[in-house]
């Protein structure tokens, strides 16, 4: 079993020491966010065949990452920098600063272990297509060597989204649009554009979820939670018992178990599809116990909402 932490929250910028006081307790609970049923799920070496840690701080976390490598845990971490103004992520740290967190990850454990995620996309009067070129090469010049993949996917705009997005234009005098108002020809060429800036610094582009904007030869399908990526880490097999089955539409990734919770991640990205209520997000982070068996008990959590 693949584990997943999370794509539902920022594990480990804001919830490492809950995770490592799990790991090794062996296990921790969660609740399904549509019925309430609470489950248990085994974090046991024996159980885990590696980790996926998606973050855009990997920072506070480096500290616990030779005690989870000791342990016997292969892990990749999926590490989104956007380089996006305050007016879409309001209190994402610098990307100059989880830039140099991010060699340091690659420094200690390889290239193979750090993924740049440039997720989403977002097209505004803030950040153009013109402007996702060069702040796209800005980033990957800083980050050459230190990864061999960039992961990127347009928003994907749900009710709640586009509800978040309103408000922060409005509220901050930007324009906004969904990338479907886009001809295709105009996002493939953006794509493969950064593609061709992907290679040049030594990176390979694929794409999240999205196939309708994948070119053969330019860009390849993602698996964000990637078993062979994982043995090739472990060096040892994990392909051949995790069945190939992503957890969305379209989605290229090999089966996990994510151990997050919506509506906790208080970064405050306006496009996050993972939070409804912001001001919520953060009162839940304030409440966080580190010693609980659950990230969130039951009274916490609540269905995410479309």
């Amino acid at each position: 079993m693949i584990i997943s932490a999370s794509y539902k929250t920022d594990i480990p910028t804001f919830y490492g020491a809950w995770f490592m006081n799990r790991l090794q307790a062996g296990f921790c609970k969660m609740v399904n966010p549509y019925s309430q049923q609470v489950y248990r799920v085994d974090l046991t070496p024996e159980s885990v065949d590696g980790f996926v840690f998606w973050t855009k701080n990997i920072g506070p976390f480096l500290k616990y990452l030779p005690e989870v490598q000791n342990m016997g845990y292969p892990f990749v971490v999926q590490h989104t920098i956007t380089g996006y103004p305050r007016e879409l992520e309001f209190r994402v740290s610098d990307f100059t600063r989880t830039i140099e967190h991010m060699k340091a990850l690659a420094d200690t454990y390889g290239p193979h272990v750090a993924l740049w995620r440039y997720d989403p996309i977002v097209i505004s009067s803030l950040t153009s297509s013109d402007w996702h070129r060069n702040n796209f090469e800005k980033l990957a010049k800083s980050l050459k060597g230190t990864t061999d993949e960039v992961v990127v996917s347009f928003a994907q705009i749900y009710k709640k989204t586009r509800r978040n997005m309103d408000w922060a234009a409005n509220e901050y005098g930007f324009l906004w649009s969904d990338h479907k108002a886009m001809t295709p020809g105009k996002v493939r060429g953006l794509i493969s554009e950064l593609a061709e800036i992907s290679r040049s610094y030594g990176m390979c582009l694929k794409i999240c979820s999205q196939k309708a904007f994948l070119t053969p030869g330019i860009t390849a399908e993602a698996r964000c939670v990637d078993a062979e990526r994982l043995e090739k880490i472990s060096g040892s097999s994990i392909a051949d018992r995790v069945e190939l089955r992503g957890n969305r539409k379209e989605c290229g990734c090999f089966a996990s178990k994510d151990i997050g919770e919506y509506d906790t991640c208080p970064h405050g990205c306006v496009y996050c599809y993972a939070v409804q209520h912001r001001d919520l997000s953060l009162e839940r982070y304030k409440a966080h116990d580190p010693e609980g068996e659950f990230l969130f008990p039951p009274r916490f959590t609540s269905a995410a909402r479309v």
